[in-house]
């Protein structure tokens, strides 16, 4: 069984080589490991440090991405044939020797998708500002509701997928991963399984670029989210919107009704009437909208079931033509 693992890195220039010679390579039902590096478009030594440390590269010509640097992971871990593919980040936050906890629930059958939890443990959550604190939590509790599912920590990029699960992922985020990941697999039914793990709470050398602004980042965030949520749920989604629409105008048309009992006249108020006409009509729309929606996701169920079909049999191919040579 192969384990690639995964490392996206822009300038980590620091830690990169560190991390990689940390990575354990005997591991319980593992017959071997394999390092790729996303680089993404970093302007220092990332790079060769890497290759220096025994990791593959997949190179960036300028940054594009945590969301973009996972993808071209993927396909990368694909194309060498691996069997298990564990995400870790570049800067030492997670400890790599604790990389066995997550893959080998999945060596064993346990589950097709192990992620760490950092607050899944109320002894191992990191410190870390409340604000940031509270946006974790925060994230946790929006996603555990849309997917009726219970999740404590949706953020964390430390995480193990089999095969059957990373086969299965069709992303279009640039921004980040970690969430439309989490939504695509959870949709999917996919066996998941969350691992407290105590990591640090905070980079010991430069920046987050994904959470250095938490309005920036909860703002695109809460964009992928929604973008996931509305084509893997769109009635739910539009229905949401449409319900509003046709409340708000029913209250303008209760407004212009109580009115009209109390005076006896419509005036000065018919513009309630109007009013109340063009929200009840929107509402429609979106819900007629929601329907069509909800027609098309049955088609794209069929191409993502085709898709993962497709990508297991090259996969399958892949590792023939290794075990020839």
């Amino acid at each position: 069984m192969k384990l690639v693992v995964q490392i996206p890195a822009l300038n980590e220039a620091m830690t990169i080589k560190e991390v990689i010679e940390s990575i354990p390579r005997d591991i319980s039902g593992i017959d071997e490991v394999v390092v790729v590096v996303v680089d993404d478009g970093s302007t220092d030594a990332t790079a060769d440090l890497a290759r220096e440390a025994g990791a593959q590269v997949v190179p960036h010509e300028k940054p594009r991405g945590v969301g973009a640097a996972f993808r071209s992971g993927i396909d990368k871990s694909g194309a060498l044939g691996a069997d298990i593919i564990c995400t870790i980040d570049a800067d030492m936050q997670f400890n790599p020797a604790d990389i066995p906890k997550l893959v080998e629930p999945i060596a064993r059958g346990e589950a097709d998708f192990v992620t760490a939890s950092r607050f899944k443990d109320a002894k191992l959550i990191p410190s870390m500002p409340k604000a940031k604190k509270w946006g974790n939590v925060f994230m946790a509790r929006w996603i555990s509701a849309i997917t009726k599912k219970r999740f404590y920590d949706v953020s964390c990029g430390f995480r193990a997928y089999s095969r059957n699960a990373y086969l299965r992922l069709v992303l279009t985020g640039e921004f980040t991963y970690t969430h439309e990941t989490l939504l695509c697999l959870a949709y999917a039914q996919v066996p998941m399984l969350e691992v407290p793990i105590k990591v640090r709470g905070e980079r010991e050398h430069g920046e987050s670029r994904v959470a250095n602004n938490l309005f920036k980042y909860g703002w695109r965030t809460a964009s992928i989210i929604l973008k996931t949520y509305r084509d893997y749920r769109p009635l739910r989604f539009f229905g949401w919107f449409a319900a509003a629409s046709m409340v708000l105008g029913f209250s303008f048309f209760t407004f212009l009704l109580t009115w009209y009992i109390h005076a006896g006249k419509f005036f000065p108020h018919k513009w309630a009437g109007f009013v109340g006409a063009f929200f009840i009509v929107i509402g429609l729309m979106l819900l007629i909208v929601g329907v069509v929606a909800e027609m098309l996701d049955r088609i794209r169920v069929a191409n993502d079931e085709i898709l993962f079909r497709v990508r297991r049999m090259e996969h399958e191919l892949q590792r023939d033509r290794d075990r020839e040579r």
